[in-house]
């Protein structure tokens, strides 16, 4: 970087200007080197803040890095928030917090930098579209290193960041851990077809039968989006949402305002699947569309029919992916059931800076450990998973 440039904090995107944040890769359209990612733009990020889902009531102060030049024009940015708890991230550092604890040391407030309650991998060190990359992002990385200190946390955490942005931490002192997540590729199909054909017979015929079985009953599917999703679509949508939730980890993170604002500033990117029987829409799920990538989110019923959560959350997201040219559907944390579905196993990055020097030792060589874990694993499941082999007769069905 040849001008002088400075980090500037700033707590609430509504301090940020919109046609600013959204010229930054990974949030800009306009940038051919970076795919644009929903997840980062200021549509999203302000709606969560400004629904009060993502604030420091709720434990997410924000502490968005600026990279500013002196004239003040946004160069970089690094979306993070200083919080009290780990809820909320799909990176579980619960045990680093009890040892540390335990051993007398204060794990929160710690810093986080993440898109709060997605566990969807896209930049984190965005630089301005023109802007010299490495230096732009070497200047946030550091910066929150810097942030950390000046809080006095016990650690800044950087998770589902791109596998490209991993050199960049791992030099500034961040230490790197894996995990893992089930993705769709589509390999230039041009139907659900095409993609069977590439499954071993006998696991291509179990998943037609498996969607035959989901659309019994009369049930039918639509898929909503742009002008599709009104006030009333959403109001079903979050009944699915709030049913599944509050089942499945107690409260939900979202509230019915979020769908509000983003229905409003960026419907375009949403796709909603929905299921309908007798007239009435009973379930749904969330995705979001990156511009080549599916993004699967939430997803909720008021009526249980047998395989209607893999009909409406995988196979309908591989149907869209495959009509709309997406080269990816990533379907969100965990789930190795996704494998016979064809999800193939990916491996997902965040980076870690640990200002205590013993607590740093212990996660390093525990994380040591985990990489060739989740290497292993991933190899496993990848020999195992559903895709044809030479073996495989391929018999008439």
């Amino acid at each position: 970087m040849t001008e002088t440039v400075h980090i500037r904090v700033e707590t609430t995107f509504a301090d940020i200007a919109a046609d600013d944040w959204d010229r930054l890769s990974g949030a800009s359209r306009a940038d051919a080197q970076t795919p644009y990612n929903p997840f980062i733009s200021h549509a999203f990020l302000s709606s969560l803040e400004e629904s009060g889902c993502a604030v420091a009531e709720t434990g997410w102060l924000g502490q968005h890095l600026l990279l500013e030049g002196d004239d003040g024009a946004l160069l970089g940015a690094l979306p993070a928030y200083l919080k009290n708890h780990s809820q909320g991230e799909y990176v579980f550092d619960h045990g680093w917090a009890d040892a540390f604890e335990r051993a007398g040391g204060r794990y929160y407030p710690k810093l986080q930098a993440s898109i709060p309650f997605t566990p969807a991998t896209g930049p984190r060190l965005l630089s301005r579209v023109g802007q010299p990359v490495l230096p732009t992002q070497t200047a946030l990385a550091e910066g929150l290193k810097e942030l950390a200190k000046r809080h006095g946390v016990s650690s800044a955490h950087v998770t589902f960041a791109p596998q490209d942005e991993m050199p960049v931490f791992e030099a500034t002192g961040y230490l790197h851990r894996t995990d893992q997540q089930f993705h769709f590729i589509n390999e230039g199909y041009g139907s659900h077809d095409d993609f069977l054909e590439t499954l071993a017979s006998r696991k291509r015929k179990a998943l037609k039968k498996e969607r035959r079985a989901a659309l019994e009953n009369g049930i039918e599917i639509d898929w909503l989006t742009g002008a599709d999703l009104t006030e009333s679509i959403w109001d079903q949508f979050f009944a699915f949402y709030l049913d599944t939730g509050s089942r499945k980890w107690g409260r939900p993170y979202l509230n019915r305002e979020f769908y509000s604002l983003i229905g409003e500033r960026m419907a375009e990117d949403i796709l909603l699947v929905m299921a309908k029987r007798g007239g009435r829409y009973i379930a749904g799920a969330i995705n979001f569309i990156g511009s080549d990538t599916l993004f699967g989110r939430h997803w909720g019923c008021v009526e249980d029919h047998p395989f209607l959560h893999f009909e409406v959350c995988y196979h309908q997201a591989i149907d869209f992916a495959i009509a709309k040219g997406l080269t990816r559907v990533e379907a969100g944390a965990q789930g190795e059931h996704k494998l016979a579905r064809g999800y193939l196993p990916v491996t997902t990055h965040s980076a870690h800076y640990i200002t205590h020097p013993g607590l740093r030792r212990a996660v390093a060589e525990y994380l040591e450990r985990e990489r060739r874990d989740v290497e292993m694993v991933g190899e496993y499941l990848a020999e195992h998973g559903p895709f044809r082999r030479g073996g495989d007769n391929n018999e008439t069905e």
